[in-house]
């Protein structure tokens, strides 16, 4: 019996083994649906991200739970096919718009709750987040994604400041700050960025590496470390590993309440910073995604001249899902066809 199972498992060993030789290397490509008169259509996506920070001062733990989901869709403008040193790529101009969110926090017992399906029975917690939040409804940016699908450059964000500081000067002066080039292009990514550059076969791996200053608050280095896993019913499947490494702003910045000291350090745990995504090679796009971080680390955080030590523990899972249709516009209701009678 054992020597039977010794014989099976090395006949399944030698089939994978064919079969991943034999496999043809697949290309992962970005790509936008026409209608049948030509015509690009939109594409809609959810992005839910459960946020559990602990933070530890003086002895003391406080503990903020925010879980948010954004309602977005994609429109395409345009498209040109662009030769750089004799290299060619689709460039594409899209617009995004933020069609619907739900925000709900806690912080150390105090809630603070909007949901933009339903304004009419009203919000919860501190009045000027909540007309934070009701801002960031139907605010689009245009973005143009270049070579290998980053984000190239981003429009609107004056227009999104003014809107969302106005009436509030301390508000504005921390947005025109944090809101950097950076952190626009995180915003708007569709996070077709984590395409391999090559076409891969399954079994093969690669690396994706990013920047995120956020002024302020500090700079994010990113290395993305993914796997093209395996094919599951249709769709490619990839396993990705994210590595963070934190460090402080090297610049003191104005106006503001507080500062993060330069020698602050926040970095990844590689056992709660993993995720899939699911590529759908129809559609070209991706499918559905869940992305897991975990920071941990020390922070030195000075607030009106004094030194404040912070320890903090931030897990992160984001969940994204796409489709043809909006999340939040409902489907038209079509009345049944009633036959005429004779």
């Amino acid at each position: 019996m054992l020597r039977t199972r010794f014989a099976v498992a090395a006949l399944l060993g030698v089939a994978v083994a064919t079969l991943a030789v034999g496999q043809e290397p697949k290309k992962f490509e970005l790509a936008f649906a026409k209608d049948k008169d030509g015509k690009y259509t939109p594409y809609y996506q959810e992005m839910t991200t459960d946020v559990t920070q602990v933070i530890k001062v003086q002895g003391q733990d406080l503990t903020q739970k925010q879980k948010s989901t954004f309602w977005y869709q994609w429109t395409p403008v345009k498209e040109e096919k662009v030769t750089e040193n004799k290299e060619e790529f689709m460039r594409w101009t899209v617009k995004q718009k933020i069609e619907g969110l739900e925000m709900n926090i806690d912080i150390s017992g105090n809630p603070i709750n909007y949901s933009s399906k339903a304004e009419a029975t009203g919000s919860s917690g501190n009045p000027g987040l909540v007309e934070f939040f009701k801002g960031l409804k139907d605010t689009e940016f245009t973005a143009t994604i270049g070579k290998n699908y980053k984000v190239e450059k981003v429009d609107g964000k004056d227009e999104f400041i003014k809107k969302l500081g106005a009436g509030s000067q301390q508000m504005d002066t921390l947005l025109k700050k944090v809101m950097t080039e950076d952190a626009l292009k995180e915003m708007v990514d569709p996070t077709a960025k984590l395409f391999p550059d090559t076409a891969k076969k399954v079994g093969e791996s690669w690396e994706k590496k990013s920047s995120l200053n956020l002024g302020p608050i500090g700079n994010y280095e990113l290395v993305y470390k993914i796997k093209y896993a395996a094919v599951e019913k249709e769709k490619d499947k990839l396993e990705i590993e994210t590595v963070i490494t934190y460090t402080a702003p090297k610049d003191n910045p104005d106006g503001l309440l507080f500062r993060i000291k330069d020698g602050s350090k926040l970095t990844s745990d590689p056992a709660g910073s993993k995720g899939t995504v699911l590529y759908d090679p129809k559609t070209k796009r991706i499918d559905s995604a869940e992305i897991n971080i975990t920071l941990k680390g020390d922070l030195v955080v000075v607030i009106g001249g004094t030194d404040t030590r912070v320890e903090l523990t931030q897990v992160q899972k984001t969940v994204i899902k796409t489709q043809d249709a909006s999340y939040v516009t409902p489907k038209p209701v079509v009345p049944p066809v009633v036959p005429e009678k004779k």
